[in-house]
């Protein structure tokens, strides 16, 4: 054990990190007691609709509101005409070379670039009275060339979304180590394939909803969001807004979930702010669903051209991949257009040692809703297309997928290892997690079932993946390529009050981790005191003095790192002042689950009598020592780098011949997340992400026609899975601290979804082998299986 993974851990103590608490969100939320965005009621509030373009490009000649202005009820209708007069657009930037950043409006000015975009606010009395107005908004359209698919719209003769760029590559850029092309070019064996991953939507339980409250006495700005980023939010609107941060708060209470859909800036959020200070009164807005598959980020949208080099030994020579992604009509604040694209090419070689390496990546924007950051973030891209190359080589060569599996990963003698794309594995259990699945799911067992359910005709097969990614990354990496914001430290505050509970304040932002659980089992073991003791204070920029929120898999690490060494100082803290009360050598104070001792004496007394004698009692303590023990503590943490978890799961599946109805019957994962906080969520978000996975595989598919149309904006249309579509699963864990880390910890939020699509696509195409079948686009829904199978088979004659 490194004493930097185990960060000094005290052994002596009660554990409370390690066990399954129940959470302690559950009982509001469960029993209707959550308070969401839309749950907030302020005295006054208007209410915002939206005239949303319904054309996917087309320039705005003129509007007109005069008549929706004249109906009662209505307090205001605006156009960027006055929105572009109380704010500034925002825009994405990037210290890479070859990016240009696009602007972020409250409203479309000039232009609308997607069918959905906001083009006009009504601001009524209520929501209803503002719906009606819209249908009196005269909007005059100039309709133009609708760019759907990315590779035209890379093309230099296709018309431009931004006039004043160049053209519609936003992000341009090559990188690489060896010589890729040459060792391809005179390898044994390559294999090839053209891979497509059709864009998804975040699809969270609650919709997006902001609701601002100016303060016209003091002049300060309260925004209450449903984001996962509540500091982000509040640092951009400071500029956008023009005002101090000490005038600007953000709120971000029960969140029904995020998966990235809520991590970046929007349009609505600049909108109901300026709108709120304008008016001086609350604005409110809540998006319908429709709204929020038209409008909220979409992820997942990249045409990926890969090959990969194998020698006669299975031994991966080379690896080759030209990245296109659609990252629609404009770069996404902060996350960058480069995120997905530049995060594909960057994972793409993944926990293997593949020593030549060769990415060409961009990024070209269309008349679609933008891209923006979703669970896993290209990483479950680029699995989903190196595991398919590893199967497809390994049945050109005839070699089984784990064993071609366990002749490439990086061991254990090999950490630190630096992939092709620069990234560095510090170090995790690669091969690990393939054995412990192999072993857990009864692979030969398996195969044996494959080869009886092939003699009945049946079409069964077994799948794996395998996959590595940063988590909890530090100061020395951008959470997206070329980004300037620092999303690598965390701080926290902890104060112990004059009846003796702890509070605990961080800048992170749950939208349903559990993250209220589990950092509290990380303050309340580190500092001594009981998990009823203490309250997590947290999505409120006022909670600390800086913060971004919580995404990419970090905030077990980070957060959970301040708040480590925020109890650890506040526990010197009580322990000496304990010292002096009970009259003993701090060497000789025991503290633990609230209560004060000496050893070997009867002297004890609870955390609530020292906070009282520290706080009020007059004399308990002399002046130079009340100096130093007040009980409250902040620390900031940085783990600069970050750390690497990985994972294996297996997906044995199987397709009917008739229906080409997709049935998992066998979902196994073995995860390295180092030291587990609490088991019970831990495998929840698991059990969720794999479910976003198979939905990402079989189901979810944002489909636009031939005009830039979002002909998938209902939940009829667009499918989720249900948990009839959700196998049971097991998950299995690493029993193994993180080298790097505070606590030993790994980040461990993403992960299903990185790894389920790759393992369903490796069984669909074990299952459907005998046809030559190869998968190479997601999601692969009954429809799409049909007509690939068919297309196979005319190929054969058949």
């Amino acid at each position: 054990m490194s004493e930097a993974g185990a960060g000094n851990i005290d052994l002596t103590r009660p554990k409370i990190i390690g066990t399954s608490v129940k959470r302690v969100e559950d009982p509001r939320l469960l029993t209707g007691h959550g308070r969401f965005t839309d749950d907030v009621k302020l005295r006054g509030t208007l209410h915002v609709a939206f005239v949303r373009s319904d054309h996917a490009h087309a320039r705005i000649d003129a509007i007109d509101t005069s008549a929706a202005a004249e109906m009662p009820g209505v307090v205001g209708v605006y156009s960027a005409a006055e929105l572009d007069q109380m704010t500034s657009p925002v825009f994405a930037t990037s210290k890479m070379k070859d990016y240009h950043a696009t602007p972020v409006r409250a409203l479309a000015s000039g232009k609308a670039r997607f069918a959905g975009e906001p083009v006009v606010a009504v601001v009524a009395e209520s929501r209803y009275l503002a719906e009606d107005a819209l249908a009196l908004v005269d909007i005059d359209y100039a309709p133009l060339e609708a760019l759907v698919d990315p590779e035209l719209a890379c093309d230099e003769n296709a018309v431009k979304l931004y006039d004043d760029l160049p053209g519609n590559v936003l992000v341009s850029r090559s990188f690489g180590m060896g010589e890729a092309e040459a060792v391809l070019a005179a390898a044994p064996q390559t294999v090839s394939g053209r891979f497509r991953f059709h864009r998804k939507s975040p699809t969270a339980l609650e919709p997006r909803a902001y609701l601002a409250d100016y303060d016209q006495g003091s002049r300060a700005l309260t925004l209450y969001a449903s984001t996962q980023v509540p500091g982000i939010i509040r640092d951009c609107l400071v500029d956008v807004l023009d005002m101090p941060g000490s005038k600007l708060r953000v709120i971000a209470g029960d969140v029904g979930g995020g998966f990235g859909g809520k991590a970046s800036l929007n349009p609505e959020e600049i909108l109901v702010c300026a709108l709120a200070r304008h008016l001086g009164r609350p604005v409110k807005w809540t998006a319908d669903r429709m709204e929020d598959l038209l409008s909220t980020s979409q992820s997942f949208d990249e045409i990926v051209d890969a090959e990969l080099a194998v020698g006669e030994d299975g031994r991966f020579l080379a690896l080759k991949a030209d990245i296109l992604g659609d990252v629609g009509a404009f770069s996404i604040y902060p996350w960058t257009a480069a995120l997905e694209p530049m995060q594909v090419a960057g994972f793409l070689p993944g926990p293997y040692k593949i020593e030549n390496f060769q990415a060409n990546v961009r990024a070209v924007a269309t008349n679609k809703a933008p891209m923006g950051p979703y669970r896993g973030v290209g990483r479950p891209i680029s699995a989903f297309v190196l595991e398919r190359l590893i199967d497809m080589a390994a049945k050109k060569i005839g070699m089984d997928p784990a064993e071609i599996r366990r002749r490439n990963f990086v061991r254990e003698d090999e950490f630190p290892h630096k992939i092709g794309s620069g990234i560095v594995w510090d170090r995790s259990g690669f091969l690990d997690c393939l054995e412990q699945v192999i072993e857990r799911a009864d692979y030969d067992g398996l195969r044996r079932h494959r080869e009886s359910a092939r003699a009945e005709g049946r079409w069964f097969g077994i799948g794996l993946a395998s996959y590595a990614e940063l988590t909890g990354i530090g100061s020395r990496l951008s959470a997206a390529p070329g980004m300037p914001i620092n999303t690598g430290t965390e701080s926290a505050t902890i104060q112990v009050d004059s009846s003796g509970a702890v509070t605990a304040h961080f800048g992170i932002a749950s939208h349903g981790q559990g993250l209220e659980t589990t950092l509290a089992q990380i303050v309340a073991e580190e500092m001594g005191v009981r998990l009823e003791d203490v309250e997590v204070v947290q999505g409120d920029t006022a909670a600390v003095a800086h913060s971004t929120g919580t995404y990419a898999s970090r905030s077990a690490v980070i957060a959970g790192g301040a708040g480590t060494l925020t109890a650890r100082t506040l526990r010197s803290k009580v322990i000496e002042a304990a010292s002096h009360l009970l009259e003993a050598d701090v060497k000789d104070i025991d503290f633990a689950e609230s209560l004060i001792s000496v050893r070997g004496t009867n002297k004890t007394m609870s955390l609530r009598e020292l906070a009282r004698a520290v706080y009020s009692q007059m004399g308990s303590l002399p002046a130079e020592v009340r100096a130093k023990v007040d009980l409250q503590a902040s620390e900031f943490y940085d783990p600069h780098f970050g750390t690497t978890t990985c994972a294996t799961h297996l997906a044995a599946v199987e397709v009917d011949p008739e229906t080409y109805k997709v049935t998992i019957h066998t979902f196994v994962v073995s995860e390295d997340c180092g030291r587990v906080i609490n088991p019970l969520i831990v495998d929840g978000q698991v059990h969720g992400g794999v479910a976003q996975g198979i939905g990402a595989a079989l189901f979810e598919e944002v489909v636009y026609d031939e005009t830039g149309q979002n002909i998938s904006a209902s939940l009829v249309d667009y499918v989720v899975p249900s948990a009839a579509e959700v196998p049971p699963m097991t998950v299995h864990h690493l029993d193994a601290l993180a080298p790097s880390t505070l606590g030993g910890y790994r980040g461990m939020g993403e992960g299903g979804t990185i790894g389920a699509p790759a393992a369903i696509a490796n069984a669909l195409s074990d299952a459907l082998g005998h046809l030559d079948v190869e998968i190479s686009e997601l999601p692969m829904t009954p429809e799409r299986l049909f007509r690939v199978v068919e297309a196979a088979q005319a190929q054969k004659g058949e």
